[in-house]
């Protein structure tokens, strides 16, 4: 029966911190670099090696916890996690989990115009694991090869509480969480690096009666917010029929196959004993001084819900254009600049979110490697505001802009774009267009004032948009 059964998602999100070294060694962390040559014994867990904690991960790691309203402990302790996979040279993870960094979190999330505080259960540091490389699909793969660069690297885990039941909730809590992290610096969160990864867990319960309910699945290594929501979506239907068959469904850990749409099982879902954690011998516990944490907790950078507010407050922009912008830390960056180089806030605002992000989409390029400079955007409202161009001509302006890098005032030279607005020379094109439309006049002299929509329309097509629609609206007028 529709809406008798309720999703419950919990989310696990893995972060590599971006600090300059690895979190026990003093390797150096370079995304893209020679395969096996940022490796030493520690970080390839040779027999007698000895960690030393990273403090700037430490401090990263405190950074993202008070960012998202955690508890940070006055002790927390690394242990020892025990499972056998190519890519963990020690043997066991070294992480967090009797006594994690941080606990008792939360982060606000809009959809659909609501607002909703997803809990965070604990946010901690362990180390990350190497890299897997296939030759072709994993299942068909006829070698495999480990690339140490990885091994090593600082990863903060944020686990939520099981309080999203969609998988647009998930999707909001995902780029929420994304967007505080970079606006905190303490990682790019590149998701095609591998920078952050997703780890979902979901079961389906009934509305009536919680206690029927799914064992959880967990979708591993999900790199990317879209994938994610259609390996959630994917798994809620297969767990709701199995709940209507009254087919159990084994606790398990699984796959999403981007190709087909579907997940598959990897293996079965491990519980705490089964990786024997144990206390890290070789490392002492984390006890961060008081006046340290505070320190950072007043040097945090302005986050995304503040500035969502005060854009608004600053700016008068209506709430959805501020989520928008400020959903991406280089957007809002961006927008700002456009802003006050313009002296024209809610006009940056609309040509940003309708025409830059379209252009910047068809050409597949980034905010980076965009033409359009904020100096370039003041150029072009200058032009409108003064009645050079009209705001026709200036998405044609704009566009030349995104294509050359030119100057708006070089382009409206160069392409005759010029705005008429000589009342003479405006005056014969109008009354060529009204001779050319004797029933549309006989329709506005009749009291159908909507008509004048239609001349003037006549008229910037006769000019190729060239008219300005302020004069245009009140020489029809007079001949009308």
């Amino acid at each position: 029966m529709p809406g008798a059964y309720e999703t419950v998602i919990g989310v696990e999100i893995h972060v590599e911190l971006g600090t300059n070294t690895k979190l026990f060694c003093g390797c150096e962390i370079d995304f893209g670099g020679e395969v096996n040559t940022h490796t030493c014994p520690v970080c390839l867990g040779m027999p007698g090696i000895l960690p030393v904690l990273n403090e700037t991960a430490v401090e990263y790691g405190i950074k993202a916890a008070l960012a998202m309203n955690c508890r940070i402990n006055s002790h927390s302790s690394f242990e020892r996690k025990n499972y056998f996979y190519p890519d963990l040279p020690k043997g066991y993870q070294i992480s967090m989990y009797r006594e994690p960094l941080s606990e008792y979190g939360y982060v606000d999330i809009n959809v659909d115009g609501k607002t909703k505080r997803i809990g965070i259960t604990r946010i901690h540091l362990e180390d990350d694991a190497a890299k897997s490389v296939h030759t072709g699909n994993i299942d068909e793969s006829l070698n495999s090869y480990i690339d140490f660069n990885r091994a090593g690297v600082p990863l903060i885990e944020i686990v939520s509480d099981p309080d999203m039941r969609s998988a647009e909730e998930m999707k909001a809590y995902c780029e929420t969480v994304k967007s505080i992290l970079e606006y905190t610096e303490v990682s790019d969160c590149d998701m095609e690096k591998g920078q952050m990864r997703i780890e979902a867990n979901i079961s389906v319960r009934s509305k009536d009666n919680p206690e029927i309910t799914t064992d959880r699945s967990e979708i591993k290594n999900l790199n990317s917010v879209r994938y994610a929501m259609r390996a959630v979506e994917y798994e809620v239907k297969r767990h709701t029929k199995a709940l209507e068959s009254g087919k159990i469904l084994p606790m398990e850990t699984r796959l999403f196959d981007v190709d087909k749409g579907v997940t598959r099982t990897m293996r079965g879902k491990e519980e705490a004993h089964d990786y024997r954690y144990f206390p890290e011998p070789d490392l002492v516990p984390v006890e961060p001084d008081e006046e340290w944490v505070q320190e950072i907790k007043l040097n945090l950078p302005e986050l995304p819900y503040d500035r969502i507010n005060r854009f608004m407050e600053e700016y008068g922009l209506p709430e959805q254009d501020a989520v928008l912008l400020v959903s991406d830390k280089e957007l809002a960056d961006y927008y700002e600049e456009c802003a006050k180089a313009s002296n024209n806030p809610k006009s940056a605002s609309n040509w940003i979110l309708t025409e830059l992000l379209a252009l910047l989409s068809d050409a597949k390029q980034t905010l980076l490697e965009c033409k359009i400079t904020p100096d370039h955007f003041a150029g072009m409202i200058k032009l409108m505001d003064d009645g050079t161009i009209s705001g026709k001509i200036g998405k044609t302006v704009y566009a030349e802009m995104f294509n050359t890098g030119k100057m708006a005032d070089v382009i409206v030279k160069e392409k005759g774009l010029l705005q008429i607005t000589d009342e003479n020379e405006l005056g014969n094109i109008i009354d060529q267009v009204i001779a050319d439309n004797p029933s549309p006049v006989e329709d506005y002299r009749g009291g159908n004032q909507r008509v004048i929509g239609f001349f003037v329309g006549q008229v910037m097509k006769a000019t190729k948009g060239k008219a300005n629609p302020q004069l245009v609206n009140k020489i029809l007028r007079e001949k009308l």
